[in-house]
C-alpha cells in the first residue's frame, strides 16, 4: 500500500527505515526476499514492499523475522517506534471518533455485518472500501486511515478494547475466501493480547438481547464517557450518563451470555479453516 504523499517526500520516511534495517539483517543473514518469505510465511511481494517503506507490516511481522534473521528484537522495538501514518486524513465527520480513539483509557465496541475498523487486517478493509468507490487512491486513503487508529490499541501498553462481534462478522465474505482467511487468522492474533478481549455472539442463540446495531462505548481519561452509533457517512454520540449506563448494561449482559474468549478464539479457528478448504477448492 503506498502512501498517498510519498511522492512528496524530500527524505526518508521512518517506514524506510524500518525497511532499511530488515533488509540489512536480511542479507547479512544471507537469505534472499523469497527465503524470508517463506519462513514468516508471506508473499515474497510483501517483503519486497516493507523494504521500501510502501506497505505497513503488524507488528508479528517484526517479530518473526528477528526471530528468522537473529535480530535479538531490534525489529520489534523498532516498529514501537515508527510512525507508519504521519499523514493520514479521516473523513470530517470521524475527525471526533478518531480524536477519541487515540486518547481513550478503555473501548467496549459490539459489532454486526462486519469485522470491527480496529480489527480489520489491510486486506479485508481494502476489499470493504473497494465496495463503495472504484477511486483507487481513495480506497487507499480510507484504508491508511483506518489502519492508523490501530496502532494505539496493538502497542503493549495500548487501551483496554473488548470487542462483541456477532457471527454475521464471519460469515460475511468480505473479498474472498483468502481475504476471510487471514482476516480471521488476524483476529486470533490480536485476541491473544493482554488488552484486547474478543467475544463472539453466536448465532444460534436468539434469546441473547443484541444491541440495536453496532455500538461502541467509549471510556476517556478523568472517566469522560460517550456513547457511539454509526449510519451510513455520519457518526452519532451521546454524552448522556444516564444513557451510557443503560448501553452498558446491555453490553455487560450480552458479555456474560456470548461465548467466552476461549469458545470464541475456537470458532473463528473453524471459520479460517473452512475459508482455508474452500480456497483451496477453487484452486
Amino acid at each position: 500500500m503506498t502512501p498517498r504523499n510519498a511522492t512528496h517526500r524530500a527524505t526518508g520516511t521512518t517506514a524506510e527505515m524500518f525497511g532499511d534495517v530488515l533488509k540489512h539483517l536480511r542479507e547479512a543473514a544471507g537469505m534472499t526476499q523469497a527465503e524470508l518469505a517463506r519462513q514468516i510465511p508471506c508473499d515474497r511481494s510483501y517483503v519486497a514492499r516493507v523494504e521500501t517503506g510502501t506497505s505497513v507490516p503488524p507488528d508479528t511481522f517484526a517479530e518473526k523475522c528477528d526471530e528468522v534473521l537473529g535480530g535479538n528484537g531490534l525489529l520489534a522495538r523498532l516498529w514501537l517506534k515508527v510512525d507508519w501514518y504521519p499523514d493520514v486524513a479521516h473523513p470530517d465527520w470521524f475527525e471526533r471518533r478518531a480524536q477519541m480513539d487515540a486518547e481513550c483509557v478503555a473501548l467496549r465496541a459490539y459489532q454486526e455485518g462486519v469485522v470491527p475498523g480496529l480489527l480489520q487486517n489491510e486486506r479485508y478493509a481494502h476489499a470493504l472500501f473497494a465496495r463503495v468507490t472504484e477511486d483507487e487512491e481513495k480506497v487507499e486513503e480510507r484504508v491508511r486511515a483506518r489502519l492508523s487508529r490501530q496502532q494505539r490499541f496493538f502497542s503493549p501498553e495500548g487501551p483496554l478494547f473488548i470487542a462483541v462481534i456477532d457471527e454475521s462478522c464471519l460469515r460475511n465474505v468480505v473479498g474472498g475466501p483468502e481475504v476471510m482467511r487471514k482476516q480471521c487468522e488476524h483476529l486470533l492474533a490480536a485476541g491473544q493480547r493482554t488488552n484486547i478481549l474478543i467475544q463472539v455472539a453466536p448465532a444460534d442463540r436468539p434469546e441473547l438481547i443484541r444491541p440495536r446495531g453496532s455500538m461502541s462505548l467509549i471510556t476517556l481519561p478523568d472517566d469522560e464517557k460517550w456513547a457511539y452509533a454509526e449510519a451510513l457517512d455520519r457518526g452519532y454520540f451521546s454524552g448522556n450518563p444516564t444513557a451510557f449506563e443503560q448501553h452498558l448494561r446491555t453490553y455487560d449482559v450480552l458479555r456474560a451470555d456470548a461465548m467466552s474468549a476461549r469458545e470464541s478464539a475456537a470458532l473463528i479457528g473453524e471459520f479460517m479453516e473452512g475459508y482455508g478448504q474452500h480456497g483451496h477448492d477453487l484452486a
